[in-house]
């Protein structure tokens, strides 16, 4: 739902700085990749040691980098099939690496377990949702939306993991994540719905 809303804001406040990496002589594809090791430096050290705040800051400011990816991108007229399987591919990196992060400080240091399991359940809903939408394509069909995009359930994971970073119980990040591994599961139902009315209608041409 965010994806629309926040591409128009977000492209014209990063413009400017995508115009300057690009002087500076980086590519779009480096920024993915430096973008995916930030995040994962931030979830995989901080969130384990119990940093919740601080590595969500982190984890926030490096994310910017798979906006300002496709940014580049067309600042400089490149449209690259290869660009967009590598922002792709390194977006699950990503996301994965924070629902990890958080699983293994809920696990191991805060002692925890149905916050942990409640991540590591995002983690798997998350990643249906993005394998339903690329199954889709692979058959010539759209399988986009739904109410857990991927920016929604970063948005709402990283805020509330820095509010409990900053003192809020760990209640709010429970009951969050709960939302999130629920809100997944409609989202899978809404595109396979979604993708069997289309494949229903192009049988029936």
């Amino acid at each position: 739902m965010l994806n629309s809303i926040a591409r128009v804001a977000f492209t014209r406040l990063f413009t400017p700085l995508g115009r300057f990496l690009l002087r500076l002589g980086l590519t779009p594809d480096a920024v993915t990749v430096i973008g995916t090791l930030g995040v994962c430096a931030g979830a995989l050290i901080g969130y384990p040691l119990g940093h919740l705040f601080w590595g969500t800051v982190v984890i926030t400011f490096f994310v910017f980098g798979d906006m300002l990816d496709g940014i580049m991108a067309r600042l400089i007229g490149r449209k690259s099939t290869w660009g967009a399987f590598l922002d792709s591919t390194l977006d699950r990196v990503a996301d994965s690496a924070v629902f990890v992060g958080l699983a293994l400080w809920y696990f191991l240091g805060a002692d925890d377990p149905l916050t942990a399991l409640l991540a590591l359940g995002c983690l798997v809903t998350g990643s249906i949702v993005s394998y339903v939408r690329a199954r889709a394509e692979g058959l010539g069909v759209h399988a986009e939306g739904g109410i857990a995009e991927r920016a929604d359930r970063l948005l709402v994971t990283l805020v509330v993991t820095g509010l409990v970073g900053l003192g809020v119980p760990d209640i709010a990040l429970t009951i969050a994540l709960a939302a999130l591994v629920v809100a997944c599961c409609v989202t899978i139902a809404q595109r396979v719905v979604a993708v069997y009315r289309q494949l229903r209608a192009q049988e029936e041409l």
